[in-house]
């Protein structure tokens, strides 16, 4: 039996969940070992504020969600693409509510 060739929507796929995935973990990592570090064991009057915000609190998870929200804009704008699916197989026409095509 000969291999067939991988769909390219698959391809694709699973190149951007690759990516999606590794983004997810290495945010996570750096929030949980900032706010780790920096949030537990001090002091009421170490502490600093950014816009009001506890300063471990806004670099450890504020600015991460920043960073993962305009990093998602430019992923899904930039590098994400439409792949062709091809065509659709006889019979597959949409049902109206009625249950007669359209």
């Amino acid at each position: 039996m000969s291999e067939r060739p991988e769909d390219p929507v698959l391809v694709s796929a699973r190149r951007e969940a690759l990516i999606v995935f590794a983004t997810w973990v290495i945010a996570m990592t750096y929030s949980l070992i900032y706010c780790y570090q920096f949030g537990y064991g001090r002091k009421g009057e170490d502490l600093h504020y950014v816009y009001g915000i506890p300063d471990w609190v806004f670099w450890g998870i504020v600015a991460p969600w920043g960073a993962c929200i305009l990093f998602s804009w430019i992923f899904a704008s930039v590098f994400m693409r439409d792949e062709e699916l091809g065509e659709d197989p006889p019979g597959s026409e949409p049902v109206d509510e009625f249950g007669l095509g359209s």
